[in-house]
């Protein structure tokens, strides 16, 4: 079963939805989150207080508005272009995450709202 979210910005709000994979289902039981965000190129990630394994469909490629959980660093990550692991424009981790999710917006407006988004703001994940 998914659970639908929503990802919370000064700039506005994404909604999104959690897969009923353990992680997605591990995440969606830790809401409300509130943190400070950091950028890394075209990702957004913010440390969540849920510490997972990774998971065997693990992997660093991703897709525009994509989520993915970081066991290295305990995050919750937003993938809107290229990273600077990336080979081209799509979105790529540092190294393998869980994806768990995706935001449920058209690519365009998922880039104009993350882009804007800086280090050290604060986002809040809440059940929609």
């Amino acid at each position: 079963m998914t659970t639908q979210i929503k990802i919370v910005f000064d700039q506005g709000e994404l909604p999104a939805q959690l897969d009923d994979s353990s992680t997605g289902v591990a995440i969606a039981q830790s809401l409300p989150l509130e943190a400070e965000v950091s950028r890394w190129g075209d990702e957004v990630y913010f440390t969540i207080p849920v510490n997972l394994p990774e998971a065997p469909e693990a992997r660093q490629d991703m897709a525009v508005g994509e989520l993915g959980y970081w066991p290295v660093g305990t995050a919750f990550c937003i993938f809107f272009g290229p990273t600077p692991a990336s080979t081209g424009p799509t979105p790529r981790a540092y190294s393998n995450v869980n994806p768990f999710g995706k935001i449920l917006a058209d690519e365009p407006a998922i880039r104009e709202t993350l882009s804007q988004v800086r280090d050290g703001q604060r986002v809040r994940v809440v059940a929609a």
